[in-house]
C-alpha cells in the first residue's frame, strides 16, 4: 500500500476541541485521504478531551447524544446478528476501540467469549464495571487468536495503519471474520457538507476511506465477503455537520440530507458509512 504519493484534496478543521485546521491529502492509487499534519502519537489524547465525544461516555444528555443512544440500541443488535451470520462459530470475539463496552456486553450475554481494547481510561473503566475484560492497546491482546475481530468506526483513528492491518490478520484464526465499519467520504452527505462534514473529524480521524481503499486494504490475506450500509449514520453525521456549519443543534435540513444521501446511495452504493466483512483463508 503506497502511503507516499499524495495530492491536496480539502482543508477542514477540528470542530470539537481545538479549532485547528488540517489538510486532507489524497493517495490517488487507493482513493484514500490522509489527515495532514498528522499529530504525534503523544499529542493525540488531547484531541479526545471533550465531554461531547460520545463513544467515550454513556451520557445521553442533549439532543444529539439522546438520538445517538436510541439508534445505538438497535444497531448493537444488528451488528451481532451480522457477526452470527458470517462467523464459523460462536467463540472468541475481540472488539478494538470498545468504548464503554456496550457491544461486548451484549455479545457476552449471547454466549461469546469477549475481549476488548480501549485506550481511553474513563471509557475502559466503564466497560470493566460491566464485567468485561479490556486491554489498553492491541499489544495487550495480540498473544491470542480470535474467531472474530471487530472495529466499529475505529480503523480511521489508528496511527500506524499498515502495522495494525498486519496485526489484525495475524490475530485472526483460520476462517476468522474481520468486521470493519468506517465512514465513506464519497457519500452524498460528505459531498454536500464538504469541509463541515462531521465524519472527517480531524485529527481524531487520521485516515478517510473510500470503497476502493477498503476493498484493497487487507489483500491478499483476507477476502471481502460482504459490504453493508449503516443507514442511520447519514442522519447522525448530517445533524453534526449542520451544527458545525450553522451552529444549530437541531436542523430539519439535516434530516432531509440524511434521507437524500441514502436515496442517492441506493443507486451509487456510496453510503455515509459502510461495514466491510472480511474472511481469512484456512
Amino acid at each position: 500500500m503506497n502511503l507516499h504519493q499524495r495530492n491536496s484534496k480539502l482543508t477542514t478543521k477540528d470542530f470539537l476541541v481545538t479549532g485547528e485546521s488540517f489538510d486532507l491529502l489524497e493517495i490517488p492509487e487507493t482513493e484514500m485521504l490522509v489527515t495532514s499534519p498528522k499529530p504525534d502519537t503523544g499529542d493525540l489524547p488531547k484531541y479526545y478531551e471533550s465531554d461531547a465525544y460520545i463513544s467515550h461516555t454513556d451520557n445521553k444528555k442533549g439532543m444529539i447524544p439522546f438520538l445517538y443512544g436510541l439508534v445505538k440500541k438497535r444497531s448493537l443488535k444488528k451488528k451481532l446478528r451480522l457477526i452470527n451470520r458470517y462467523s464459523e462459530s460462536q467463540g472468541t470475539l475481540l472488539d478494538i476501540g470498545a468504548g464503554t463496552g456496550a457491544f461486548l456486553a451484549l455479545a457476552m450475554k449471547q454466549g461469546w467469549k469477549t475481549f476488548g481494547v480501549e485506550p481511553n481510561d474513563k471509557a475502559r473503566n466503564s466497560a470493566v464495571e460491566k464485567g468485561l475484560e479490556l486491554g489498553k492497546s492491541i499489544t495487550d491482546v495480540q498473544s491470542r487468536k480470535y474467531d472474530v475481530i471487530t472495529l466499529w468506526h475505529v480503523l480511521e483513528h489508528i496511527p500506524d495503519l499498515e502495522k495494525t492491518t498486519q496485526q489484525l490478520e495475524h490475530m485472526l484464526l483460520p476462517n476468522g471474520l474481520l468486521v470493519v465499519a468506517v465512514p465513506n467520504y464519497k457519500s452524498f452527505d460528505a459531498k454536500y457538507y464538504k469541509e463541515f462534514w462531521a465524519a472527517y473529524d480531524v485529527p481524531r480521524h487520521l485516515w478517510h476511506f473510500s470503497r476502493k481503499s477498503m476493498e484493497t486494504l487487507f489483500r491478499p490475506m483476507l477476502r471481502l465477503l460482504k459490504k453493508k450500509p449503516m443507514i442511520f449514520d447519514s442522519f447522525y453525521v448530517s445533524l453534526l455537520s449542520e451544527k458545525y456549519k450553522t451552529g444549530n443543534s437541531f436542523s430539519i435540513r439535516a434530516f432531509f440530507i440524511g434521507i437524500w444521501s441514502n436515496i442517492a446511495a441506493w443507486r451509487t452504493k456510496e453510503y455515509s458509512s459502510l461495514i466491510y466483512c472480511f474472511k481469512k483463508s484456512e
